[in-house]
C-alpha cells in the first residue's frame, strides 16, 4: 500500500477521525421516501444538487421496493455520487415508517423530511437549515396555510379535509402551528432520535407523529411555501388516508390504555357478530335451509367479512395481496376456529363455577379476541421472508 495513504490514514485517525471515511459526517441528510417514483428522481437531484452545492449533504432515498425500478435508479446515480444513498425495504410499506428508518439510518445532525414529487418547493431547504443552526427553533415546518402560502389546485374536498384534520391535531398538539399536516420539514437528528421509540408510525402525518411522540415540547418555526402540482406519476393518497389519520390520533390518546389496532380489531369482531346473525336469518328463517347448515355458512361467512375487513382496515399497512392473501385467509380461518373453542370452553368452566352467563360469556368472548388478535398479528399478517 502506497505509504503516504497510510500516513495519512493515520494522522486522520490520531484526530479522532476514521481512516476509511475522511469526510467525516454529512451536515445535512435529506429524507425521501419513495415508492413508484423513478421518473422524479433525476429531476429531483438535479434541483437538489444546484440548491445545496457548498454543503456537506446526503440524500436518502427509502423505496418500498417499488415495481418501476425507483430503487435501481437512485442507485445507479449513487455509483457516481457518494452523496446519493438508496434505502431498499422489502416486505414493508408506509410513509411514516420510510422516514423513520431513513432519519435513523444517516449521522447527519440535521435531517430534512420531503416528498419525491416535487410538490414540496425544495428552494426552502437553505433557509430552514439556517433557522435551525441559528438555534432559533428545534423544528421548522414548510407551512401551506400561513401568508404567502397555498395549497395551489387542490379540490373543495380536499381542502375540507385538510383542514379538519389540522383542527383534530390539536387534540394531541402542544404547538399552535398553523399547519401540523406538513410532509416538509427540518430538524436536529438527536431531537428525532429522542422521539422514535415512541413514534406510531401510523399513516403519512410523519411531522405530527413526531410532534407528539417527543418526550418534550419542541419549539417550532413555520416558512410559507405553495404546494405544486405533482411532476410525474400518480398520488399514492387514497380515500382511507383519513382512516389512517383517525388511528394516528387514537394511538396518541389512547394508545398507553389499549392499542388502537386489538379496539379496532375488536370492533371488526363485532361486525362479524351482526353479519353471522343476518346470514343465519336469511338461511334458516327466510330460505328454509337446516340450522347446522345455516350456522356453518353464516360462520364462514362472517369469518371472511372479519378477514377482509381486518386486512382492509386493522392492518391496512400490512395489507395482503396476491397469494399471500390466500393463504392469511386460510390462518385466519384457521386461528378463528381455534379462539372459538377457546372462547366456548372459557365460557363454560366459568359458568359452571356459579359465574352468571353474561359475565361467563363476557370473559369468552375476550378471551377469544385476545387469542385471535394475538394469534393472526402474527400468522396471518406477520413478517414472511
Amino acid at each position: 500500500m502506497n505509504e503516504s495513504v497510510v500516513a495519512a490514514g493515520r494522522s486522520k485517525e490520531s484526530a479522532g477521525a476514521p481512516a476509511w471515511f475522511p469526510m467525516g459526517s454529512p451536515e445535512l441528510a435529506v429524507v425521501i421516501p419513495t415508492f413508484k417514483e423513478s421518473e422524479n428522481i433525476g429531476p429531483l437531484l438535479s434541483r437538489l444538487q444546484g440548491l445545496l452545492a457548498g454543503l456537506h449533504y446526503e440524500v436518502i432515498f427509502v423505496d418500498d421496493h417499488s415495481p418501476d425500478g425507483t430503487a435501481a435508479i437512485v442507485r445507479q446515480v449513487g455509483r457516481g455520487d457518494s452523496r446519493v444513498r438508496c434505502l431498499l425495504r422489502i416486505g414493508r410499506r408506509g410513509l411514516a415508517s420510510a422516514v423513520i428508518e431513513g432519519v435513523l439510518a444517516t449521522n447527519a445532525e440535521y435531517v430534512a423530511v420531503m416528498d419525491a414529487d416535487l410538490q414540496h418547493d425544495e428552494s426552502l431547504l437553505p433557509k430552514m437549515l439556517d433557522t435551525l443552526k441559528s438555534n432559533k427553533a428545534d423544528v421548522v415546518v414548510a407551512s401551506r396555510y400561513m401568508d404567502g402560502g397555498g395549497v395551489g389546485n387542490w379540490t373543495q374536498a380536499r381542502a375540507r379535509m385538510s383542514k379538519l384534520a389540522t383542527r383534530l391535531s390539536k387534540l394531541i398538539l402542544a404547538q399552535d402551528l398553523q399547519d401540523p399536516m406538513s410532509g416538509f420539514f427540518m430538524t436536529r437528528r438527536d431531537l428525532f432520535e429522542e422521539a422514535a421509540p415512541r413514534l406510531s408510525a401510523e399513516g403519512y402525518k410523519i411531522l405530527l407523529d413526531y410532534l407528539a411522540s417527543s418526550p418534550k415540547v419542541l419549539r417550532c418555526a413555520e416558512l410559507p411555501y405553495t404546494f405544486r402540482n405533482r411532476l410525474h406519476g400518480e398520488s399514492k393518497l387514497d380515500s382511507l388516508v383519513l382512516w389512517e389519520y383517525g388511528m394516528l390520533l387514537a394511538d396518541k390518546l389512547i394508545g398507553h390504555i389499549v392499542p388502537p389496532r386489538f379496539l379496532l380489531f375488536g370492533i371488526v369482531g363485532g361486525t362479524g357478530v351482526l353479519v353471522h346473525f343476518a346470514v343465519l336469518s336469511v338461511l334458516y328463517k327466510l330460505l328454509g335451509f337446516e340450522f347446522n347448515t345455516s350456522q356453518a355458512a353464516a360462520t364462514l361467512v362472517a369469518m371472511t367479512t372479519n378477514f377482509l375487513l381486518n386486512n382492509s382496515l386493522t392492518y391496512r399497512d400490512k395489507r395482503l395481496r396476491g397469494w399471500r392473501w390466500g393463504r392469511g385467509l386460510v390462518t385466519f380461518y384457521t386461528v378463528c376456529s381455534v379462539g372459538a373453542a377457546a372462547n366456548v370452553g372459557v365460557a363454560s368452566v366459568l359458568f359452571a363455577h356459579a359465574y352468571t352467563w353474561w359475565i361467563s360469556g363476557l370473559a369468552g368472548i375476550l378471551v377469544g379476541t385476545v387469542f385471535n388478535f394475538a394469534m393472526t398479528s402474527v400468522f396471518t399478517w406477520g413478517k414472511r421472508r
